[in-house]
């Protein structure tokens, strides 16, 4: 039977498509390309986005294509760290393993996305490549600086304690975070080794650890949405208010940039 929805003009509108960038992983000799559940479930059942997995490991010749038929960007946390070489920086954790085809895929995306005016969302790695995409650093060893505290968390605890919250942020008073939140000060989670220390141009923090660590960050002179924060807000997302409040936030940004964008495909077809 024909789609009874062709040419009905108040159909619903599609849902707007994000790229996840995927990171290597390694398994019995085998390189792979993953994505961990976590964090496509609140894409998917918060934001009301659809999930496009990005390989890292074939460069970016194809950078532009992903692009074109993306409404948004989300940059996950992952097991690596970024290379310090892109930030001017020698190794201090030789130990750590590190996926530099999504260093170099990432840091590129972060900024044609940011050209396009497409809503960006980082979490824990993916703030970190955000600010180094846009020239800041990073500590490497956070737990080693004078004055910061240790953001680690304890390997042999249960997953469940690993994730629950551990520390405090507190949100820049009158920020787009503080009157999304309606919050002063918020509990969060803490899974890091690694933090950022200079921030890159048009960068704003939005909260900090009790400590004075950045924990969340903004670029409203670059973007009508650049967010990013340093815990896991994917984590159990469903149970925590204010997880739910961002991960909407973050899809009400890419619906818009997709009418935007059904807009311009409508006046070149009646071109």
């Amino acid at each position: 039977m024909p789609n009874s929805n062709i040419g009905n003009k108040n159909q619903t509108p599609r849902k707007p498509v994000v790229l996840m960038t995927m990171g290597s992983q390694e398994r019995k000799g085998h390189d792979y390309q993953v994505m961990t559940h976590k964090y496509i479930v609140p894409l998917v059942e918060h934001a009301g986005c659809v999930p496009v997995l990005v390989p890292t490991c074939c460069g970016t010749d194809d950078l532009e294509a992903y692009l074109d038929m993306a409404d948004g960007v989300y940059l996950t946390g992952a097991g690596s760290n970024i290379d310090p070489a892109l930030y001017g920086q020698e190794n201090e954790t030789p130990g750590k393993s590190q996926d530099r085809n999504r260093d170099l895929f990432d840091l590129p995306l972060v900024q044609l996305a940011i050209a396009r005016g497409l809503p960006i969302f980082g979490i824990c790695r993916g703030m970190q490549e955000i600010n180094v995409a846009l020239g800041g650093d990073i500590y490497q060893k956070v737990y080693a600086e004078p004055g910061y505290n240790d953001h680690r968390e304890n390997p042999d605890d249960p997953v469940d304690v690993q994730y629950s919250a551990v520390h405090s942020v507190k949100l820049e008073q009158g920020s787009w975070l503080h009157k999304l939140l309606r919050s002063d000060e918020i509990r969060v989670n803490s899974l890091h080794g690694q933090g950022l220390k200079n921030l890159g141009e048009g960068i704003e923090a939005l909260a900090h650890a009790e400590d004075g660590l950045v924990e969340a960050i903004h670029a409203p002179s670059l973007s009508s949405f650049l967010f990013a924060v340093q815990w896991h807000p994917e984590w159990q997302a469903a149970k925590n208010p204010d997880s739910v409040k961002m991960f909407q936030a973050f899809g009400d940004a890419c619906r818009k940039q997709a009418a935007k964008g059904q807009v311009v495909r409508k006046l070149g077809t009646a071109a």
